[in-house]
């Protein structure tokens, strides 16, 4: 069976189970799209909300699913194919003048996702040094992917004057470090997972440069009109999430290693990076979730203005502040 139809195997089994009745007193079990597996730290808050009940105490019993990147989960959240998902910000201006029918309905945080990691071995100290340079990224299919041109095209720089390479989660960081590739385009764990690993860095976060965001939570125009509870509650419990991890990050990391048993003994490191978390992506908002239409309308702008899309829409087209209330 090839990818993609093993990819829609698993979504159309776990949309099956999301839509199968349950007794009145069982959660009902939905599908949450993610870009990239669970496992990573940048999911933090979606395993905490899983892990603390508070997707249960919403009334929700929710599994995780993994796309291929931000772009494939608004893509698949769109057709219907899972009921939310999430990605950046970003995302509902790239796919959105395509057909694409989704919205942001809760910013994970003020700050943004991808910060740019680069070895200043290699004569990297500023992004313009990104020149010429191997550069690794999740997906091309990624929105950090499209973060990342976004940053290099504020310095006049294009696809074309570097050399991205999509290597999936698990090698973004430790090429970095093996020195393989020059940069990469980063999360936040992977930033301190580079910085763990080599001596001289340097951190060049994307929102320095234009206006990226962090993390979002995507749900169709379907999905919004017909089940805007379900939506409310999903956001919700997720935003507790992050809440508690912007709370305490020491007592966040403790917690999501015993959701997460695979990184037993690395809890000073996961220390580290939920409180880089916190600092270079959930910090910075007037109300937890919400979508600033100023700056949501200035990164539309550069995005037009660079040619990433054919048109500017109706902001409203984007994203709604309606679930975070």
């Amino acid at each position: 069976m090839s990818l993609g139809r093993r990819f829609g195997a698993v979504l159309a089994a776990a949309l099956c189970a999301s839509l199968c009745a349950a007794p009145a007193s069982a959660a009902e079990k939905i599908t949450y799209l993610l870009p990239a597996p669970p496992s990573l730290p940048a999911f933090a808050p979606w395993v905490l909300a899983k892990h603390l009940g508070y997707y249960t105490d919403a009334g929700y019993d929710v599994e995780f699913v993994v796309a291929r990147g931000g772009v494939d989960v608004a893509k698949q959240v769109g057709v219907g194919n899972a009921p939310i998902g999430g990605a950046i910000g970003d995302t509902p201006v790239i796919v959105r003048g395509n057909g694409v029918p989704v919205k942001s309905v809760g910013l994970m945080g003020g700050g943004a996702m991808t910060v740019v990691v680069g070895r200043k071995d290699r004569g990297i100290d500023k992004l313009e040094d990104l020149r010429g340079k191997k550069i690794s990224v999740l997906a091309f299919q990624d929105t950090t992917y499209y973060a990342l041109l976004g940053a290099l095209a504020s310095k006049g720089i294009t696809k074309n004057d570097v050399n991205a390479q999509a290597v999936g989660p698990a090698a973004v960081a430790s090429l970095v470090v093996a020195g393989t590739v020059d940069a990469c385009a980063c999360t936040p764990d992977w930033e301190i997972d580079v910085k763990e690993g080599i001596k001289d860095t340097v951190s060049l976060p994307t929102k320095d440069y234009f206006q990226s965001m962090s993390q979002a939570i995507l749900a169709s125009d379907k999905m919004i009109a017909e089940r805007p509870d379900m939506v409310r509650a999903v956001v919700k419990a997720t935003l507790k999430g992050m809440q508690f991890v912007m709370n305490d990050p020491a007592k966040a990391a403790l917690a999501y290693v015993e959701a997460s048993p695979s990184f037993k003994g690395k809890e000073e490191l996961m220390k580290k990076i939920l409180a880089n978390y916190t600092e270079r992506t959930y910090k910075g908002q007037s109300m937890l979730g919400a979508m600033d239409a100023q700056r949501l309308a200035n990164l539309q702008h550069f995005y037009k203005q660079e040619g990433f899309i054919e048109a500017e829409l109706p902001l409203d087209a984007l994203y709604t502040n309606d679930f975070i209330k």
